[in-house]
């Protein structure tokens, strides 16, 4: 088997990411070298590659599908928001400046030719890469500058299926729109359907299905089921509201529960470090960005940020600064990773991320004594090291460093020396991913219970979180094996959209004109 095939969505959060890595798996438990591939990926939740790069986190994932480690080559172009208006560029796994919306048509031409370099070659190296849209392919006012979506279907060759989430409501109007939206050509590379998030019986489903293909001329080739268990690596921010509980709440093993506030930052990234905490039986894990919800909390994390000076003031502008400086007044639990690390400090020093317009120092909240200063280069690594002990692995993505503090190490890394702070019941890292080592997380569970009063919780002993994730990934593929036409995708992946696909509607070609079908 060689080939490729996208995977694009009627809209963002349709379930691309968990499709692309279902299709992934399942290729691989075949026995086919099958890589992951998303041209340009917008998202501040990454990961860190072996060559020290840095990548969207679902391609990591990914690439675990496949058997993989995390590659730049999976992810040429990562854009990272830094505000409303204007993002990083991370090309090849490298940052290489900033960008808005306005001037991102000067850049796409070398873009596009990174994305059409790494994707080429990529299909020597594998028998199957499985590519994944960005947001919906159907939006046609970036249908001119698009290297993630139709873009890349035209350069590369390669045939297309669109996921809905019929979860939301209306994913039959959904499929059919999407598909009318686009042009006569682009039209000719959709070649089927996949329904996300179905609850119910498939028989009330089946005749609009059977109308969908119909009205455009293509088949449905599987209606995945609802599955509450598959939670992990949540990329888009869609996925982390205000009030939303993390994971699934699970019976804990003692007579108390674990209560974990994660604050809802308007810039959060790599929000994926919260995951691990909600795996353990006993503890709620939930977004929040209300005084009350800090105050009451056992644990309260202030995550990663791409804008930390100004989410601190978006902090101070509801009181949640006086919240957290009043918790650890009183000796209650709080762990700040990367940004959220920062803003504990004294002092923050950032004329690189920060939109303020405001140059010079900027007031921490003071809880850690420390000073921390923005270098333009930007850090990104694996680690490995001890924390209180303990052997530990993550990452690191940051451009704060940490310049000065008095306060204790948290970890040791094992080739740059101390690292992050611990003091009473306040710890903070700049490493992302710590609190996926079981023991490590015991530990901070364990510490936050007791300084809560929380005598009744008792912390699992078995909780792998490694395992667990492997598991939601195999998962996927088994949903993908039992729920889609796998035979019917194989032959799309070999030969091809087929030649007689119609155009459905009414549709513009490149020059605005009507193009109606015959």
């Amino acid at each position: 088997m060689r080939g490729a095939l996208l995977i694009g969505g009627t809209s963002s959060d349709a379930g691309k990411s968990l499709l692309v890595a279902g299709l992934c798996r399942a290729l691989h438990r075949r026995g086919v070298a099958v890589a992951p591939f998303k041209a340009q990926n917008m998202s501040n939740n990454s990961v860190v590659t072996v060559d020290g790069g840095e990548i969207g986190r679902a391609q990591g994932m990914q690439a675990l599908a496949c058997g993989l480690e995390p590659s730049t080559r999976f992810n040429p172009v990562l854009l990272k928001p830094g505000g409303d208006r204007r993002s990083q560029v991370v090309v090849r796994g490298r940052a290489d400046g900033w960008i808005s919306a306005t001037d991102y048509h000067s850049r796409r031409i070398a873009l596009a030719e990174v994305v059409d370099a790494e994707l080429a070659s990529l299909r020597a190296d594998f028998d199957v890469v499985i590519c994944e849209g960005a947001g919906s392919i159907a939006e046609i006012n970036l249908r001119e500058s698009d290297i993630a979506n139709m873009g890349l279907a035209q350069a590369a060759d390669i045939p297309v299926i669109v996921v809905g989430d019929i979860d939301r409501g209306g994913v039959l109007a959904h499929l059919l729109g999407t598909v009318a939206a686009l042009g006569a050509h682009d039209q000719s590379r959709v070649a089927g359907f996949v329904v996300n998030k179905f609850r119910g019986a498939q028989s009330i489903l089946d005749p609009g299905l059977d109308q969908l293909r119909a009205l455009s001329g293509r088949p449905t080739l599987g209606v995945v089921p609802y599955e509450p268990d598959l939670w992990l690596d949540a990329e888009d921010s869609l996925s982390s509201p205000i009030g939303r509980t993390l994971g699934l709440s699970t019976p804990g093993i003692g007579t108390d529960r674990l209560s974990v506030a994660a604050v809802r930052l308007p810039r959060l990234s790599n929000s994926t470090d919260l995951e691990a905490l909600a795996c353990e039986p006993g503890v709620d894990v939930r977004w929040v960005a209300d005084i009350a919800s800090i105050a009451g909390a056992d644990l309260v994390v202030l995550p990663g940020t791409r804008a930390t000076v100004s989410d601190l003031a978006w902090m101070r502008e509801r009181g949640l600064d006086r919240a957290l400086i009043d918790r650890a007044a009183r000796g209650r639990a709080i762990i700040g990773v990367c940004g959220g690390y920062q803003m504990l400090g004294r002092t923050i020093l950032d004329e690189v991320e920060s939109t303020s317009g405001a140059p010079g120092p900027v007031d921490g909240l003071g809880i850690l004594d420390m000073t921390v200063e923005f270098a333009a280069h930007k850090t990104v690594r694996p680690v490995r090291g001890r924390c209180q002990g303990r052997r530990a692995q993550g990452y690191e993505i940051h451009h704060g460093q940490v310049t000065a503090s008095s306060d204790d190490p948290w970890v040791v890394d094992d080739d740059h020396g101390p690292e992050g702070t611990v003091t009473g019941a306040i710890r903070g890292t700049h490493w992302h991913g710590l609190l996926a080592n079981d023991d490590v997380r015991r530990d901070v569970l364990r510490d936050a219970a007791q300084a809560a009063g929380k005598t009744g919780f008792v912390v699992a002993s078995d909780t792998d979180f490694t395992a667990i994730r492997m598991a939601q990934i195999d998962r996927m593929a088994d949903l993908v094996d039992d729920h889609l036409d796998m035979s019917a995708i194989i032959a799309l992946i070999e030969s091809g959209a087929p030649d007689d696909l119609p155009t459905v509607g009414i549709t513009l070609d490149a020059g605005g004109r009507d193009e109606r079908r015959t």
